[in-house]
């Protein structure tokens, strides 16, 4: 649905069964997972790649707030404490890919303090420990970011307790140049990204509704010699699934209308979408000196369209008529083009695109079937055991049903109008 832009799943998921978290966080598109929690989202931010991914909300929040001090990232020393996939492992590929030299803790670091004190120019904490983290861990005037939230006994509350961070705040304040307090630093920060994540993804989602340029990864040819007949072209040439291809292009998912992996109809639903963008150049590709086999016309457009697209890098998509079965079942053999630039899978272009080969199944069959009629039923039986059998006795008497009726109308309507 493009008129929304955002999901999130409120974890942990409340259930007395066990539930699969992450199969369910898998189950939203990776281009409305504002939380940036999905496998997708999660692997491009592994790889660096942080313009096609949304990234964690917490960890952009923190690295706004590492930002927002003037301390310079790249090359900075940052330890990250907690390897959860929302705080700790995502904030280690977001410190990596913004330049800094990570190190990671967890609860089976050994000798963590002098970890922390030797490297932390940037610390950033999630472990879920109350005031797990000591001042004399740290190291003098690093950045610490507490993402910790806990809740320890304080009678001089009226809740009788108190909200406190994994960092022991009191203490680290003595040593540290910057730290965020707990409540109202990272938490703050972490629904602010949610907002700035859907914005994101809002802004994405209306440019490719708006169309652009296409992201293509277009298929390699194997050129052999000498050229082989085109089925063999056709079976060695593997077809993109057109699911993958209409991403690319950016179709959206209700404008398909997918038939196996190689066919598909587009809804005009697209030209209504795109009716505010330029229009493109519309290139005619005609003949006027037939020949017993064609003139080539269809060959012709796939390969301009093949240059335009695959090595010019222009959108550009080819429009064929729809191949009857004379070019089929004739001399030509086929209507989808020829060599390296016809349709694929060929059999399918010419068999079943139209319909037109269906037809004539169903013509056949429906002429078969009346064949069947006259030889095993009508000739073999007598006119009154015949009309025994179609018109059955019930309550004493025989009629023709309604739909018998209207069959005898009509046949009695041609036969008077052929004499």
């Amino acid at each position: 649905d493009p008129n929304i832009h955002g999901i999130i799943v409120q974890l942990p998921l409340d259930s007395e069964q066990p539930i699969d978290a992450v199969r369910v966080t898998d189950a939203i598109a990776a281009e409305k997972d504002v939380d940036g929690l999905t496998s997708g989202n999660a692997g491009r931010l592994a790889r660096g790649d942080l313009s096609r991914c949304l990234v964690p909300c917490t960890p952009k929040g923190c690295m706004e707030l590492i930002h927002r001090t003037g301390v310079t990232v790249a090359g900075a020393r940052a330890v990250v404490l907690g390897r959860s996939k929302i705080v700790g492992a995502p904030m280690h590929d977001l410190l990596l890919w913004n330049h800094a030299t990570v190190t990671t803790c967890h609860s089976k670091t050994r000798d963590l303090p002098s970890v922390v004190g030797l490297k932390a120019d940037v610390l950033v904490v999630g472990i879920g420990k109350a005031e797990f983290v000591r001042g004399d861990w740290i190291k003098e005037g690093a950045v610490v970011i507490d993402c910790g939230i806990n809740h320890i006994p304080d009678p001089t509350k009226e809740s009788g307790r108190r909200l406190v961070g994994d960092v022991a705040f009191n203490e680290v304040c003595e040593r540290a140049a910057y730290l965020t307090p707990v409540p109202g630093g990272v938490g703050p920060m972490t629904v602010a990204m949610l907002m700035q994540n859907t914005v994101e993804a809002a802004q994405r989602s209306l440019k490719n509704l708006q169309g652009g340029k296409w992201n293509i990864n277009y298929l390699k040819l194997r050129l052999l010699k000498p050229v082989p007949c085109d089925i063999e072209i056709s079976r060695a040439q593997r077809p993109k699934p057109l699911e993958e291809l209409a991403q690319e292009i950016g179709l959206q998912p209700k404008e398909l209308e997918l038939y196996g992996q190689a066919k598909a109809k587009v809804s005009l639903d697209v030209a209504q979408r795109l009716a505010d963008r330029p229009d493109g150049k519309y290139v005619v590709v005609t003949g006027i000196t037939p020949t017993p086999l064609g003139e080539g016309k269809s060959t012709t457009t796939l390969g301009m369209t093949q240059a335009l697209a695959a090595h010019l890098h222009l959108n550009a998509f080819a429009c064929v008529r729809q191949p009857s079965q004379g070019p089929t079942f004739g001399i030509k053999g086929g209507a989808a083009g020829g060599g390296y630039s016809q349709v694929i899978p060929m059999e399918e272009f010419n068999l079943h695109l139209t319909g037109d080969i269906h037809a004539v199944t169903a013509a056949n069959n429906l002429l078969a079937a009346a064949i069947d009629a006259r030889i095993f039923h009508e000739t073999t039986q007598t006119d009154k055991a015949l009309y025994n059998r179609l018109v059955p006795m019930e309550k004493g008497c025989r009629k023709f049903s309604d739909i018998q009726l209207a069959r005898l109308k009509v046949t009695l309507s041609t036969r008077s109008l052929s004499y």
